[in-house]
């Protein structure tokens, strides 16, 4: 099986990790146990949500502002854009903010997908779009990121799952791993190793 393409997740992936969940949830109202974010929104009252929305949004906006790339991810990306091999964006962030990191960074994504585009990880959704969007099936890639949603996503779709071990959390998730990595540059070596193995 050789890797075709690489899908990574934005937020503590691609970009330093920025947004601080359990602030979120205070102003939404929202007790620290309440659950992701976004799973929650979904059962507020329209007007309840109306006002979550806007403060999701206004955490977003400012978490384009002031991203900063993790490191290696830019030689990482340069890398396997002239290696040949895709680079997909699955966030559940909107894709019109992944879009607007990667201009700020002057960074190159073949594709990607947002929540405005269907359901977000860990629903395998994202990940097939992608992979028909590359003409290629979900074991020819390898989605990379920093948290539990990201591997099963990966498991869901049938892609190889990389866990990211950039945070203090990570434990909780390896098992979940088909590889864990410190620095996002070693996917390289994963690659190399699968398609020249």
């Amino acid at each position: 099986m050789a890797i075709k393409a690489v899908i990574f997740d934005l937020d503590g992936t691609i970009t330093q990790p920025y947004f601080d969940f359990d602030a979120i949830r205070s102003q939404m109202g929202l007790a620290a146990d309440a659950g992701p974010v976004w799973e929650v929104m979904k059962e507020m009252s329209a007007h309840r949500r109306r006002r979550a929305e806007q403060i999701l949004h206004f955490h977003e906006q400012r978490a384009v502002t002031e991203s900063k790339l993790n490191h290696g991810a830019k030689r990482t990306l340069s890398a396997l854009n002239a290696a040949g091999i895709m680079v997909g964006i699955l966030t559940r962030n909107r894709k019109g903010n992944a879009l607007a990191v990667a201009k700020k960074h002057n960074l190159k994504f073949d594709a990607v997908v947002g929540r405005d585009e269907g359901p977000v990880k860990p629903d395998a959704f994202g990940v097939l779009a992608i992979c028909r969007q590359f003409g290629i099936s979900a074991g020819d890639a390898l989605l990379v990121g920093d948290y539990l949603f990201d591997l099963q996503c990966a498991k869901a779709a049938g892609a190889v799952a990389v866990l990211l071990t950039n945070h203090n959390r990570f434990r909780e998730f390896a098992e979940y791993a088909d590889f864990c990595i410190e620095t996002i540059e070693q996917i390289l070596e994963i690659i190399e190793e699968k398609n020249n193995g």
